[in-house]
């Protein structure tokens, strides 16, 4: 499922992105992006 979704490093934080550039959701690192998108999966 995540490489469905493009994870970037933004002033501290992450966001996440679709594969259309849409974006989805901001986290507070790249693990909790990661278990975001696990989450969403299920």
């Amino acid at each position: 499922m995540t490489d469905q979704f493009e994870i970037r490093n933004v002033r501290g934080h992450v966001e996440v992105f679709d594969l259309w550039g849409q974006f989805c959701f901001s986290a507070d690192n790249e693990s909790e992006a990661r278990e975001e998108l696990r989450e969403m999966a299920a």
